[in-house]
């Protein structure tokens, strides 16, 4: 019986943890995941490192970026932070 009793804050510990830890960060991984694949073109979006562009091409694992008129650059399509506005889609 003392054997369970030494267990028992042990479990309480880890339930804390994944209910503070685990479960919002799970819960955040999976809707930053549904956001990157739901990019189109058109949209503005913000790098993990500060850019700030326009989709201008989506592909597999990548994304072209317009940051300046004629300036494109290439990034990988997990390290888009947030979108700032989506384009609508086309109807019809």
């Amino acid at each position: 019986m003392e054997a369970l009793a030494q267990f028992v804050p042990l479990l309480l510990i880890f339930a804390i943890m994944y209910f503070l830890l685990i479960r919002p960060q799970q819960k955040k991984m999976k809707e930053h995941r549904a956001m990157v694949e739901a990019l189109r073109k058109g949209d503005r979006v913000v790098t993990q490192g500060g850019m700030i562009g326009k989709v201008t091409r989506v592909q597999e694992g990548e994304l072209e970026i317009e940051v300046a008129q004629g300036v494109k650059v290439r990034v990988v399509r997990h390290t888009i932070a947030e979108v700032r506005s989506k384009t609508e889609p086309a109807e019809g």
